[in-house]
């Protein structure tokens, strides 16, 4: 018995170093040089650039509305090729009332925008399957109202397609405020992660803030989607499109996140992750070559990496009983875990960085055990309020 769980013990720890260790150092080793577009963007003429319908799905966002609308007044974009729709979805606070008011402002007079508000909150998902077939643009681009854009990222993304196997193209995202020292390393390390990703094969998913995509290769998502960002462009690579992750286009996430949005947001991403591993499972077939081995090695195990952990603390906590090495183990898991609990309530300020990115890491497993649970016990997802 105690050579059957030590075992499983060490496949399960094998699984935690390849996934944290083993797999993003090869990754980052072995990836090819992209050419990447020239973030100045020469040579484009205006019979060239192809029609753009930007669709902006939002909720309760009176906080960043007027600003992000400001901010795609500032695009550098030819003002007819540019349509944009933003749908209020049954909002409670006063995001239709100030989109409405900024609109009519002098300087936001050339845009071409359509405000639509819901009365009855359907979720993102709805909004993507209802109104994606009713923009006319030839390239989409689907973006966060929280989230401002680099002006000259339509040009860039416009550049990018030029490319005709170009189906995707992910922009690169910041964070204007971050919660936390471990929150900046996090997304620090997830971009040069994508970006690695991107000239192995294609980029696993892309961030929510903004995407583009091609309108004819856009397929209803399923209604019970979670992660609308990564089910839609990885449906496009099963296809047999190509993305593309592009650092020359930004996007500036403003909403800064704390305990609480933290928790809510990272327990229904790791919700996400499980149902993607469903309808995405087809891309771990061998045929998709570098983007197969990617989607195992970053998200088969992210997704999993709540339960592995879970697992292998309760297998530590058996064999304790058999050998001191494991009570010890057992106990610097505990201490971890604690203090990363701790570090939510308390200023973590005197603790050194690289704790702090392992608190980060910690709670973000805590949250994804929730997630986990909540998803295998009900299976479905809810709106985004």
């Amino acid at each position: 018995m105690f050579a059957i769980l030590l075992l499983l013990t060490l496949t399960l720890w094998l699984l935690v170093i390849y996934h944290h260790l083993i797999y993003p150092f090869l990754l980052l080793k072995f990836s090819n040089t992209v050419a990447l577009p020239d973030k100045k963007v020469k040579y484009i003429s205006l019979n060239d650039l192809p029609a753009i319908s930007i669709l902006m799905p939002t909720y309760n966002e009176e906080q960043y509305i007027a600003d992000k609308i400001r901010n795609l007044a500032c695009l550098d974009y030819a003002k007819d090729k540019l349509s944009i729709w933003i749908v209020c979805d049954g909002c409670s606070d006063a995001t239709e009332q100030i989109a409405r008011q900024c609109i009519a402002e002098p300087e936001i007079q050339h845009l071409n925008i359509c405000l639509i508000s819901l009365t009855k909150n359907i979720g993102k998902t709805a909004i993507l399957n209802r109104f994606i077939p009713q923009l006319s643009g030839e390239i989409i681009a689907l973006t966060d109202t929280s989230a401002l854009l680099s002006l000259d990222a339509l040009l860039i993304a416009a550049r990018c397609f030029k490319n005709p196997q170009t189906g995707i193209v992910a922009a690169s995202y910041q964070l204007w405020a971050p919660g936390s020292a471990g929150e900046r390393a996090y997304w620090r390390y997830q971009s040069r992660i994508k970006q690695a990703e991107a000239s192995t094969g294609n980029p696993i998913g892309v961030h929510g803030a903004l995407y583009f995509f091609r309108a004819q290769n856009f397929i209803a998502l399923p209604a019970d989607s979670i992660n609308d960002d990564f089910i839609l462009p990885m449906a496009m690579i099963e296809r047999g499109k190509s993305a593309i992750y592009c650092s020359a286009i930004i996007a500036l996430e403003l909403e800064q996140s704390n305990s609480g949005i933290d928790h809510k947001r990272r327990t229904r991403i790791a919700e996400g992750n499980l149902q993607q591993l469903i309808y995405c499972r087809k891309l771990l077939n061998p045929i998709f070559k570098g983007t197969a081995v990617n989607f195992f090695s970053g998200k088969v195990l992210r997704a999993l990496m709540p339960l592995i952990l879970f697992t292998q603390m309760f297998l530590c906590l058996t064999l304790a009983l058999f050998s001191p090495f494991f009570i010890t183990v057992s106990v610097l898991q505990v201490v971890a875990v604690s203090l990363a609990w701790l570090s939510l309530k308390f200023d973590p300020s005197p603790i050194p960085n690289l704790f702090k990115m392992l608190f980060y890491l910690i709670n973000g497993y805590r949250y994804g055990l929730l997630g986990s649970w909540h998803f295998l016990r009900t299976h479905r997802s809810e709106h985004w309020h």
